[in-house]
């Protein structure tokens, strides 16, 4: 069991990289990709809708910020890898 745990946060940071590459064009995807990314969906959607309303952007120029919640989600999955 302690051995799965850390194969399943490596595939959520995987996800979640796809996941930040692939939203811009969700629409242009196949359909057998298209039900991973809706799954991949399913499971940061909520988290990230979440966690906007507490984390704001950072801001790197003028006019220009980084949504930070990815990168937040990131640092949490490698911690609790760190864990395992």
């Amino acid at each position: 069991m302690m051995r799965i745990i850390p194969i399943f946060i490596n595939i959520l940071i995987v996800g979640l990289f796809l996941y930040s590459k692939l939203l811009p064009h969700k629409d242009k995807l196949n359909p057998q990709y298209k039900k991973i990314f809706e799954f991949f969906n399913g499971l940061f959607s909520p988290l990230f809708n979440f966690s906007k309303k507490r984390i704001k952007p950072f801001q790197v120029g003028v006019g220009l910020s980084v949504d930070m919640t990815q990168i937040v989600l990131l640092i949490i999955f490698l911690i609790f890898l760190n864990f395992f």
